[in-house]
């Protein structure tokens, strides 16, 4: 059975990276996919933890090579999903986690009608906005751009399955949990192992 693709989206200051992190420790069946970027590495950060840092001739290869699921552009860099590391997890029955924005997430869906797509959000917007200044990463600028940025995530909210508020990181972790669990155990996922069992059972 194919494993599991999880697309997680949403606004700044929602916490996926907690929120994720978190799932994943409890769960060993986890994949984690690394996006690839053009973007310099910033003070702290390794290739291939992060991100894969390649050049814009590489991305664009790999581009017209069809090795991206996904891609995007943000602040003059590129960003994108290797396919590779996907499929070869998902062909080995994991659950594999995609962490992108919303038209990110669109032309998954669109090459991957299977995939779960997942909305995490705190419960308002006002509550976005103070864990993103509580960061005190982004100056006042930054931080405009940032809550226009997640207002037009909100608008593409129809395309997800579930949407999960993440007031308390551990009620989410159990949604979270939750959803995995529910998709795993859907019909249309299984019901090939029950044919496979009957035709071995006559």
């Amino acid at each position: 059975m194919a494993g599991l693709l999880l697309v997680v989206s949403g606004p700044s200051g929602a916490g996926k990276s907690t929120v994720l992190n978190a799932v994943m420790a409890k769960r060993k069946d986890m994949f984690f996919s690394v996006s690839a970027t053009t973007r310099a590495p910033r003070p702290g950060e390794t290739d291939g933890v992060q991100y894969s840092f390649v050049s814009p001739d590489e991305f664009h290869r790999m581009l017209q090579e069809g090795r991206l699921l996904e891609t995007g552009s943000f602040a003059g860099n590129w960003y994108g999903t290797p396919l590779d590391p996907v499929m070869e997890r998902l062909g080995s029955g994991e659950t594999v986690v995609l962490d992108i924005e919303s038209a990110g997430a669109a032309q998954v869906k669109e090459k991957y009608p299977n995939a779960v797509l997942i909305f995490l959000t705190p419960s308002t917007e006002e509550e976005a906005e103070r864990r993103l200044r509580n960061r005190g990463t982004e100056n006042e600028e930054k931080v405009l751009k940032r809550m226009a940025d997640s207002r037009r995530e909100y608008m593409q909210i129809d395309q997800y399955r579930y949407i999960v508020v993440n007031d308390t990181v551990e009620v989410a972790v159990q949604a979270m949990e939750a959803i995995i669990i529910a998709e795993c155990a859907r019909t249309k996922r299984n019901k090939g192992l029950f044919f496979k069992y009957r035709e071995t059972h006559r």
